[in-house]
């Protein structure tokens, strides 16, 4: 691998762990540093909307406040270089609680799942940046 591509995939994890951050923590702004302002937006196979970055962003805000401890972590990644565009897939576990308060493991509304993040993404004069996000949801239990 040469230097750029290593310093390239470091960015691309850096990237998805802002997202991930910004989901969990509810920093809706900093959305705007993972995705393009015309990305695209896939979450109707967890049961969410596709739209805009925008879009996503108030659906977030409305729909996550309602599970206060949430975290998502991302796991193994993959990265296929295409010039100055990238295809990522980066395999997640989420968990959504009702409380931040420890709470048993069969709470009413406690969400628990899994899958692919595919990421289109491409680097920008600001570093890169996702213009395409199709979530793949591979299971997922709800209490």
């Amino acid at each position: 691998m040469r230097e750029q591509e290593i310093a390239d995939r470091l960015e691309i994890g850096d990237l998805l762990a802002k997202y991930a951050y910004s989901i969990d923590t509810g920093d809706w702004a900093r959305l705007d540093l993972v995705f393009t302002a015309d990305a695209v937006i896939d979450y109707t196979a967890a049961g969410g909307i596709r739209g805009t970055r925008d879009e996503a962003r108030r659906w977030l805000a409305e729909v996550l406040p309602n599970w206060p401890g949430r975290q998502h972590l991302i796991g193994a990644t993959t990265v296929r270089f295409e010039g100055d565009e990238a295809v990522v897939t980066a395999s997640f576990t989420d968990t959504l609680a009702p409380s931040r308060d420890m709470v048993d493991a069969g709470t009413a509304g406690l969400i628990r799942g899994g899958g692919w993040y595919h990421h289109r993404m491409i680097r920008t004069p600001y570093g890169w940046r996702s213009r395409e996000l199709v979530e793949e949801q591979s299971w997922r239990t709800v209490q």
